[in-house]
């Protein structure tokens, strides 16, 4: 893996094997949760996503990770929007098949990154977070896959649940898978199960249909 910086954000990009440096790949940005948050990315290698993702035969993902080396990526927001911005400009992505996944404090992130920025996202995957679920039809265009623990008490199932029906509602794709049996660590059987990983595959970035925002008037939304 390579450690990279822009501006106050480090980050980390791996490869797939085999990887050809004229060729353009689909690109996960991962967000990782508040246990990893910190200054140095050695911690950041050491994610769960890392090492079960590394067990598969074929991972045809350049996965790209920054670091969170605040207290939430809320207070680096205007990094990691860069960092996307970024990501587009790499000769080795498919700017088609750009994938957003992240879970807890990430899952909170992605959410509202893709909902801030959902042009450029093919599809994401939020794992045990929220967000805004008022602002859900800018995920309209966005292929969303959820996933939370149904004995979660750090983060109520409820916040997912909310999210993936205010997308439906709006006319999204959106599903929530949830495990009966899991508390906060909905991640591990996610990052474990290739299903996921093909699901983001079939998904490439239509930028045809116009992304609405239908919360306008301050009498009625503040």
């Amino acid at each position: 893996m390579e450690e990279h910086n822009l501006g106050k954000l480090k980050y980390l990009i791996r490869y797939p094997k085999g990887f050809v440096k004229d060729t353009q790949y689909p690109v996960i940005l991962f967000l990782h949760g508040a246990g990893t948050r910190g200054k140095e990315t050695n911690l950041l290698k050491t994610n769960l996503f890392f090492p079960i993702t590394d067990k598969y035969e074929d991972f045809p993902f350049v996965t790209i990770a920054p670091l969170c080396s605040e207290n939430t990526w809320f207070d680096l927001w205007e990094h990691l929007e860069n960092l996307v911005l970024e990501i587009t400009n790499l000769p080795f992505v498919d700017n088609r098949r750009i994938y957003l996944m992240g879970n807890s404090m990430g899952g909170y992130a992605t959410w509202q990154l893709a909902m801030s920025m959902p042009e450029y996202f093919a599809a994401i995957v939020p794992i045990c977070g929220g967000g805004m679920y008022w602002n859900g039809g800018r995920l309209r265009n966005v292929p969303t896959w959820a996933f939370h623990g149904a004995k979660d008490t750090v983060v109520l199932l409820e916040e997912s649940k909310k999210m993936v029906e205010a997308v439906k509602k709006c006319g999204g794709e959106a599903e929530l898978t949830v495990y009966p049996e899991n508390d906060h660590d909905a991640w591990s059987d996610t990052f474990s199960n290739p299903e996921v990983f093909a699901w983001l595959l079939k998904h490439q970035n239509n930028n045809g249909i116009v992304i609405s925002d239908g919360y306008k008037g301050s009498n009625i939304y503040g």
